[in-house]
């Protein structure tokens, strides 16, 4: 009866969008699957994946008119097949046509390419700009950069990180404090404005003198 009702569902989506196709599994299902505005709840060890996402959590509800909307609870993990970005959190919404996921709850957003590691409660990523916005107890890891502040914006295309609110910028053992910090993650360049502090540590010349 789960394949029959997956086989379904696979085809009513497909007759309408196309060229994308839904693919779930979980435990059980709770909805409809006979109109395009259909609701369809999966609970336990629940599975989507479309053409652009996977997502996996211990509930996923599809809603609106071609499923449009996904929201998904508890143990959240999945990848944006897109941009190659993985991701966890505790609560997720995912609209399929503006490409817009929200992810809220100890959010990590991992840029498998270039090797950047995001973590925040709020994240909101938009996969057509790639572009995410964290807000609140901001944390970002990039080779010897670790970053931290209340608000940042992240843009995976030009790899440039700005940072806000009690932001700080440790590189290695070098400090900045600024009130907004602007970071380019491939130069490594760092542009600080607004009650600038830091420490900067020198490394100890090694004597070659014999």
């Amino acid at each position: 009866m789960k394949k029959i009702i997956s086989a379904l569902i696979i085809l009513f989506i497909s007759s309408f969008l196309y060229a994308e196709k839904i693919v779930f599994s979980a435990s059980s299902m709770v909805g409809q699957t006979g109109n395009s505005n259909a609701t369809t709840k999966l609970i336990g060890a629940a599975f989507v994946q479309t053409a652009s996402i996977e997502i996996s959590a211990e509930m996923i509800e599809m809603s609106g008119e071609n499923y449009r909307y996904i929201k998904a609870e508890g143990n959240i993990s999945g990848k944006n097949l897109d941009t190659n970005m993985e991701f966890t959190c505790d609560s997720l919404e995912f609209d399929r046509d503006t490409k817009i996921a929200i992810l809220k709850g100890d959010v990590t957003l991992t840029d498998i390419e270039n090797d950047v590691k995001a973590q925040a409660q709020i994240i909101e990523y938009n996969q057509e700009t790639e572009i995410a916005v964290l807000q609140i107890q901001v944390k970002l890891i990039q080779k010897d950069n670790t970053c931290n502040g209340a608000y940042a914006i992240y843009q995976k295309k030009k790899q440039l990180l700005e940072i806000s609110g009690n932001a700080q910028v440790k590189q290695k053992n070098d400090i900045f404090r600024a009130q907004q910090i602007s970071l380019n993650m491939d130069t490594q360049e760092i542009s600080l404005s607004g009650n600038v502090k830091g420490s900067v540590t020198q490394e100890d010349k090694k004597d070659d003198s014999n």
